[in-house]
């Protein structure tokens, strides 16, 4: 690791010549796989929402017949 410095630019340039070697060395998935994975996230966000959204309307049922109760 390099001493710090106090030069903000120096600094700057320093950082970004580091970010860019080290994005060089990222495996990125391929557009298939990267496809794929967008329409996983897609459908398990849905399912999320229905599961909830069933839940939330069974508990509003269950609480406005709990209410006409009292």
């Amino acid at each position: 690791m390099q001493p710090t410095t106090k030069n903000p630019i120096v600094w700057l340039f320093r950082y970004v010549r580091e970010a860019k070697e080290e994005m060089g060395k990222v495996t990125w998935p391929s557009q298939k796989e990267t496809i794929q994975y967008s329409v996983l996230v897609i459908v398990i966000s849905i399912l999320v929402a229905a599961f909830f959204g069933g839940l939330d309307w069974i508990l509003s049922l269950g609480l406005e017949r709990l209410i006409r109760l009292v």
